[in-house]
């Protein structure tokens, strides 16, 4: 059984073993669904353990852990590997060519997780070269544009969200964990994906991107504009991918290049309150 899912104009697939149960728990993915197509950026195919490669020894170059999960990243014989884990159990494994056009998934435990985890590193890693960054961000729109809130776990980038709902006339959520945002011939925009971390918003919609805000805990609601050099700074924490694979360094510079010289960026110091969302609602969409 064989899926196409389209994301910010990018096209994937899914090859899922038939009467897989996954598939019943991947409504999110339903708004991207397109037909067949033979131009899609990467393919993946989950696999049965007897036709997963045994993996013997593993180097590891990269360990994330976020909020109880955790991937692990490296090589096994030469090929790009990943484990995805849950709570400190496997929840999928994932083997990839070195272009990441192709990969093998073994779903062992959380299924939905894995097959989740599976594909957002594998969109961000083939959409790399393509002026396409996949984004850790809260995203809302108002009026024709959208607007992105950076900052680390715990920040508060849903609750600014959130306080916009709220207050600012006119806003909807877009993403509230991974929105994709990708440079088209008129300009950067932001997509929505079918990630969205623990809320359920996954809308198939784009905007053009009206500006990026940093944000910042404080005990008083300050706002300025970041140069060039600050707003790179800014965003590469933001952004999914491999930074010590060349290619994919090379491309997610690029696009964060772009960014930070098109894109305005902001850094709000701010609490949790009306005063912060009116402030930098009134400041980012008046410039």
């Amino acid at each position: 059984m064989k899926l196409y899912y389209q994301v910010a104009c990018h096209v994937f697939s899914v090859e899922l073993p038939v009467g897989a149960s996954v598939l019943d728990e991947m409504g999110q993915y339903a708004p991207f669904s397109v037909a067949q197509t033979d131009d899609v950026v990467f393919s993946l195919k989950v696999v049965s353990a007897e036709d997963f490669p045994s993996i013997n020894e593993m180097t590891v170059e990269m360990n994330q852990d976020d909020d109880g999960s955790q991937i692990l990243a490296g090589h096994v014989n030469g090929q790009p590997y990943f484990e995805f884990q849950l709570r400190g159990r496997c929840a999928a494994r994932m083997l990839t060519d070195r272009d990441y056009r192709k990969a093998k998934v073994l779903l062992v435990d959380e299924h939905l997780f894995g097959i989740n985890n599976a594909l957002m590193v594998m969109y961000a890693l083939a959409t790399s070269r393509l002026q396409t960054a996949l984004f850790h961000s809260s995203v809302v729109s108002c009026g024709e544009h959208a607007y992105m809130f950076l900052g680390k776990s715990g920040t508060g980038k849903s609750t600014h969200s959130s306080l916009w709902l709220k207050y600012i006339n006119g806003t909807q959520l877009v993403n509230d964990d991974n929105p994709v945002v990708r440079r088209l011939p008129d300009g950067f925009y932001v997509f929505g994906s079918p990630w969205s971390g623990k809320t359920p918003c996954y809308r198939n919609v784009r905007y053009p991107l009206g500006g990026v805000v940093q944000l910042s805990q404080a005990p008083y609601n300050k706002i300025h504009r970041l140069n060039p050099l600050a707003a790179y700074a800014a965003l590469v924490p933001s952004i999914s991918g491999k930074r010590w694979d060349q290619l994919v360094a090379e491309g997610l510079h690029e696009t964060e290049n772009m960014m930070a010289g098109e894109i305005r960026v902001w850094h709000l110091e701010c609490l949790p309150n009306e005063a912060a969302a009116r402030l930098c609602s009134e400041t980012i969409r008046t410039v």
